[in-house]
């Protein structure tokens, strides 16, 4: 685990151990999920890392604990991270951790992904866990600049909700939509990342 994070190790390990201490306590994860954060949570969100451009823009839409979004701010520097999160409470959470840990590349936003649309664009958005992809799409694919692409970390239905979606994308610009299957690190489960570009 930690030759997989590297040189993040020491931020991500400050992470997990503000999540053990509060996220039960501040309703962010439930109490089975603590034996399985690393494997689970911070592994999976880091799956994301190599489908994100070098130096890019990127929003994380309903960030949550901080997943992928704050796992992505620490193991990509270079990012700049904007996290999207409706809820006060997890606004609040996500504040904490930017500020415990020092991360300068990450932009906090209190809204709902629709209250964007036509404000801003990003090289990429991100995802996790938020809603099944013809939904997701519709929040997120309007934040994409032309020739931007949505990263959604999905589970093992995720060739599934592509066809399902497949006119719902088509409609929203997207030319093309792939999964791909990540082993980030040997005996953790593969993460499904859905990658949809737009025209």
């Amino acid at each position: 685990m930690r030759a997989y994070f590297g040189i993040a190790w020491a931020p991500i390990e400050h992470f997990a151990q503000m999540l053990a201490e509060e996220g039960e306590l501040r309703g962010l994860i439930g109490p089975r999920e603590l034996p399985r954060l690393w494997a689970r949570h911070l592994v999976n969100s880091a799956a994301a890392a190599p489908f994100l451009g070098a130096d890019a823009a990127v929003a994380d839409v309903g960030s949550g604990a901080g997943f992928p979004g704050l796992v992505l701010a620490i193991v990509r520097p270079d990012l700049e991270l904007h996290l999207v999160e409706p809820m006060e409470r997890r606004i609040a959470w996500l504040s904490d951790v930017v500020d415990e840990i020092g991360l300068d590349n990450v932009i906090l936003h209190h809204a709902r992904a629709e209250e964007l649309h036509r404000r801003r664009t990003f090289d990429h958005v991100t995802a996790r866990a938020v809603a099944a992809l013809d939904k997701l799409a519709r929040w997120t694919v309007p934040l994409l600049k032309s020739g931007g692409t949505l990263v959604a970390l999905k589970g093992q239905r995720a060739a599934d909700e592509v066809a399902t979606a497949k006119y719902v994308l088509r409609k929203l610009g997207i030319v093309e939509a792939t999964v791909h299957q990540v082993q980030p690190v040997e005996g953790v489960e593969q993460t499904t990342v859905v990658v949809a570009k737009r025209r």
